[in-house]
């Protein structure tokens, strides 16, 4: 009795061990248990480099405020230079519809963006782009909501996934809490964007996190393909790094 008894101990022993090692593979994100794959925002299969780390090749804006260094992208302002209109660095590769972008950025002052599914607004000046915008800013009041540019404003705030119809936004769903979101951003430090823009569903991921998505269905007004750009902003003096920018087409 006491030589079946240790059997069966031995037996529950190793079935525990076996489902204990199951569970942290799949809270690992190993998929032994789901099927899913761990998060891997440094993942970049099918993705093309529209950035050559060295120039500016490719791209186009106002040479006064951008330029390459460190393999980075930068713009900057100064008191002796300042933004007067916002302006953009124009991706002058295409004008990607379904498509997935990510690249890590770093700011020290005030407001900026990426820029995506744009149009030029040459009557208002050069370099000036309108549409759908990722949302930056130092303070991170705004960080990763989706802004429309000399468009209809806010389109999802930070932690909102809404239905845009027309002269209607509607919030589907909460995501998590606005400051929860903050949090998750770094300030004066390097943050990964990732946008998946397919069909008329528009996801904004900062970090690894969720921050914003909406489904437009006002057809007037949504755009389904254009430009790439990344945005200097009027106010005082600031410096916008870029790196690490790359695109699939879906």
């Amino acid at each position: 009795m006491k030589k079946l008894v240790a059997i069966f101990a031995a037996l529950l022993a190793a079935a525990l061990l076996t489902y204990s090692t199951i569970a942290q593979q799949g809270q690992r994100g190993g998929g032994m248990r789901t099927g899913i794959e761990a998060l891997a925002t440094d993942d970049h299969t099918g993705f093309e480099a529209i950035f050559d780390g060295k120039t500016l090749k490719g791209w186009d804006g106002d040479p006064q405020f951008w330029r390459v260094e460190n393999e980075t992208i930068i713009g900057e302002s100064t008191a002796e230079k300042p933004v007067k209109l916002n302006t953009f660095l124009i991706w002058r590769g295409g004008q990607p519809k379904d498509f997935e972008l990510k690249l890590e950025y770093r700011i020290n002052s005030t407001n900026s963006g990426v820029q995506y599914r744009s149009v030029e607004l040459p009557e208002v000046g050069k370099w000036v782009l309108k549409g759908y915008q990722a949302d930056i800013d130092f303070q991170n009041v705004y960080t990763g909501q989706l802004y429309e540019e000399r468009g209809r404003g806010f389109l999802a705030l930070r932690g909102q996934m809404t239905r845009l119809q027309p002269g209607k936004k509607q919030v589907v769903a909460n995501l998590r809490s606005g400051d929860e979101l903050k949090a998750l951003i770094k300030t004066n430090d390097w943050n990964q964007v990732h946008i998946i823009a397919r069909g008329n569903a528009l996801t904004h991921v900062f970090n690894g996190h969720l921050m914003a998505q909406a489904v437009d269905d006002d057809n007037a007004a949504r755009a389904l393909g254009g430009l790439i750009g990344f945005q200097m902003h009027v106010g005082p003096p600031m410096k916008l790094e870029l790196r690490n920018i790359w695109l699939k087409n879906l």
